[in-house]
């Protein structure tokens, strides 16, 4: 896949997403546990209570991430990354001539 160079511009976080996954697990989880704790399973109770707070614990991760705000990228001065060819010399993507790396030269891998 070729880099076009305006990543930046329309790159999207999946920050809002997770933001809003988050807040629906957060009121499941707490509406399920409101549910168990009545039917008298505190076991159940317990568990959920515990998923509850992961995903509070995540809106609070999910906040300091989006008040950081983006992180650094290039301006539009700065033209895109040139596509590696497979004809240059050192960026081959084919297997090395020695074998697999991972098993040593000759050895099949498994």
């Amino acid at each position: 896949m070729r880099r076009t160079g305006d990543e930046p511009l329309h790159a999207r976080s999946p920050l809002r997403m997770r933001f809003w996954l988050a807040v629906w697990g957060t009121l499941l989880m707490t509406v399920i546990t409101v549910g168990f704790a009545a039917t008298d399973r505190p076991g159940w109770a317990a568990v959920t209570a515990a998923l509850a707070a992961v995903t509070v614990i995540d809106l609070f991760v999910i906040r300091r991430h989006r008040r950081q705000g983006p992180h650094y990228q290039p301006g539009p001065d700065v033209p895109p990354y040139r596509p590696a060819d497979d004809d240059e010399p050192g960026l081959s993507r084919s297997r090395p001539a020695g074998g697999d790396r991972r098993h040593g030269p000759g050895r099949p891998p498994p």
